[in-house]
């Protein structure tokens, strides 16, 4: 169903997003510091930049370059945040108009 309501330049990046973000919630559920830092700091960037989501780049560089959190929940907590705002950067990605009857026809060919 995606794959029908998505335009094919933006397809790559709405993988590339869940892939995304099923890794910052695995690494979230276990608490992984780490790997939130690591995924935000390169991961999210990257993604962002690809996607012309530069404000959700510099928030990601900021979460883990900029002064050290106060403690562990701090940093969850703002991890959450920037998860929230990469969902919204998913929802803000344009769609494909419909596609006609021709677009959703299967072929069968020899």
């Amino acid at each position: 169903m995606l794959h029908r309501n998505m335009n094919a330049s933006t397809l790559p990046l709405q993988l590339a997003l869940d892939d995304l973000l099923g890794d910052l919630r695995h690494a979230r559920r276990r608490g992984d510091l780490g790997r939130l830092a690591l995924l935000a700091y390169c991961e999210v960037r990257r993604w962002a930049r690809m996607s012309g989501e530069s404000d959700l780049a510099a928030h990601s560089t900021a979460l883990v370059m900029h002064s050290p959190h106060p403690d562990r929940s701090a940093f969850l907590a703002r991890m959450d945040a920037l998860i929230t705002e990469l969902e919204e950067a998913g929802h803000r990605m344009p769609a494909a108009p419909p596609p006609g009857p021709a677009a959703t026809t299967a072929h069968i060919g020899h």
